[in-house]
């Protein structure tokens, strides 16, 4: 009985989660505003890798039909989110080591080339807004609040891969920076404190300031690669691969 009061807590707060990020969702087409609520929960962990719930449920939640969700569900299996059981539900994907493997070399990568292309972009403006995220980091560190420090560090990536004014590689890196936050968000308490990570970034901005746009590159392939390094040590040490709860 206890259980079955705990899971029905948890379903209540879940609802409230979900139904706050449906109000703030910017779509009409409901299919795509469940697909945004469903992934964002994801991407945040409050549905948690492995987690598993009935399609009903993910609808009560929602407050909407089943079409939409059943669509949005499909394509969320479709870009990896969930797995999908016939007639039954959807359990959330694990976060696997080879798939974060794969998928922070990418980041090394195409964050290296974002950095090279926006050095030759860039104006003051653009660098001082970068300046400001990285003394926004340093205070969210002072203050010990590593989510917002992690979601001023996206904002710094995303903002450099929007400076490089290359819209393939950022329709590539869209596609895959929601899944690398996931790990980080799952990793950010146990890895050391980002100090050297601010270092790296404030390294970068300064060969951008030089337009030095391979010394940016370079910086920005060894900072992700350094970074994704500790993401994955940890993740290969956590008994996530288990499925079930």
């Amino acid at each position: 009985m206890k259980q079955k009061e705990k899971r029905s807590s948890d379903h209540s707060a879940l609802k409230k989660i979900l139904l706050q990020y449906k109000e703030e969702a910017n779509e009409d087409r409901l299919p795509q505003q469940a697909y945004i609520i469903i992934q964002q929960a994801i991407r945040n962990l409050q549905l948690q890798p492995n987690e598993a719930f009935l399609e009903r449920e993910i609808i009560d939640m929602l407050e909407m039909s089943r079409t939409p969700v059943r669509e949005a569900l499909i394509r969320l299996e479709m870009d990896r989110w969930i797995r999908l059981t016939p007639r039954k539900g959807f359990s959330v994907e694990p976060i696997i080591k080879e798939n974060i493997e794969q998928i922070c070399q990418i980041a090394e990568a195409l964050d290296g080339v974002a950095a090279e292309l926006a050095t030759l972009n860039m104006e003051e403006k653009q660098l001082d807004m970068l300046d400001s995220l990285i003394a926004r980091q340093e205070k969210c560190l002072d203050e010990n609040n590593l989510e917002a420090y992690l979601d001023a560090d996206n904002q710094f990536h995303h903002l450099i891969v929007e400076y490089s004014r290359n819209e393939r590689l950022q329709n590539i890196m869209d596609s895959h920076s929601d899944q690398l936050y996931r790990a980080r968000l799952f990793t950010i308490n146990e890895r050391k404190l980002p100090v050297r990570s601010i270092k790296e970034h404030k390294a970068i901005v300064a060969a951008m300031r030089a337009e030095d746009s391979k010394a940016a590159q370079l910086l920005m392939h060894s900072h992700r690669h350094r970074g994704g390094q500790e993401i994955l040590g940890i993740i290969e040490s956590k008994p996530i691969n288990k499925q079930g709860k």
